[in-house]
């Protein structure tokens, strides 16, 4: 019998929307069919900004306006310019991959449900989910839930990293710092954002501040809930992040083993000996990359690790895996 790929639609056609659709076209053609691109933006400009990106370079793929379809070479995506879902026909769609960083209620989660879809994932952290789920991490939690978070993109890192090292050695408490390139909640120029430093100009400062991560971690591995605390630091850079985590664990490894360790490991963690830069890990899509030369320990038995994740390719290769599995 032949298998029939899931129809998609993505709403909110941004870095998010946009990223897993490159991913789908560049490496996983088989994986979804998106049949649907809903967002508020005009059709010719969501098409340009598709086949042109400052940071991935450009799609290298014939992208043009045929009607209401965005076209990529022979594929046809409708597109739909509405700020709600509750006037489409999505009874063809069986997921929804929810892009718009606004489903943060009920009411504005489930648009797609009343649309006629099935499922919806949402592609970040969201109260009105019923699970958030990360791959690596609590897999066990994907049931048949209409409407699931696939947490954020340095939960996605940190989650997986946290259950390695507990399962192998069992982490009794530690401290994460994510060293996150800017992000469009940020301003270009000083503009009040509500945070004073989150109010300053994005490529001009390193800017400490908070990250979700913390918050989500009690729902994704809940018995590590307040053992790890963490913040962030905002550089000057457009794509790549990193996570710097020290812990003290029950059985503390050396340096070689707990290495090794990272090197078995497959799909949501990968791995790096060479002596990179932020730039160098652009469209990895694995959650976490470790960087096994930054592996230390102190004589008391101190862990520190550093692992590098694209913020934006690796999260959307794991809303691709989530929505396959869904």
């Amino acid at each position: 019998m032949k298998h029939q790929k899931k129809k998609v639609a993505i709403n909110g056609f941004g870095r998010i929307g946009r990223a897993i659709l490159r991913s789908l076209l560049d490496h996983r053609a088989g994986d979804l069919n998106v049949v649907a691109i809903n967002d508020i933006a005009d059709i010719e400009l969501c098409a340009h900004l598709l086949e042109y990106d400052s940071v991935y370079g450009p799609l290298g793929r014939d992208v043009r306006v045929e009607g209401p379809n965005i076209a990529v070479d022979d594929q046809r995506i409708r597109f739909t310019q509405s700020d709600t879902l509750l006037g489409l026909d999505l009874s063809d769609i069986d997921i929804v991959l929810e892009c718009t960083g606004k489903a943060n209620t009920e009411e504005f989660a489930s648009r797609g449900l009343k649309a006629g879809a099935k499922r919806i994932l949402i592609s970040g952290p969201s109260d009105a989910a019923e699970t958030t789920l990360v791959l690596g991490a609590n897999d066990a939690a994907l049931a048949d839930q209409k409407i699931l978070s696939n947490a954020s993109c340095t939960t996605n890192a940190l989650a997986p990293l946290l259950k390695v090292l507990d399962d192998a050695y069992g982490v009794q408490t530690g401290h994460m710092t994510t060293i996150h390139c800017y992000t469009g909640s940020q301003p270009t120029v000083d503009a009040p954002r509500g945070d004073f430093a989150r109010s300053r100009a994005a490529a001009l400062s390193m800017v400490p501040t908070t990250t979700s991560a913390m918050r989500l971690m009690s729902k994704v591995l809940p018995h590590l809930d307040n053992k790890i605390v963490g913040c962030a630091v905002r550089v000057p850079t457009a794509a790549v992040s990193a996570i710097d985590l020290t812990v003290q664990l029950r059985d503390p490894p050396t340096i070689d083993e707990l290495n090794q360790v990272f090197a078995n490991q497959s799909g949501v963690i990968g791995t790096t000996v060479k002596p990179l830069v932020s730039s160098d890990m652009q469209t990895r899509p694995e959650s976490i990359v470790m960087a096994l030369p930054e592996t230390h320990s102190t004589e008391a038995g101190l862990i520190r690790v550093f692992g590098w994740y694209d913020n934006e390719y690796g999260f959307s290769n794991r809303m691709i895996d989530v929505a396959m599995k869904m």
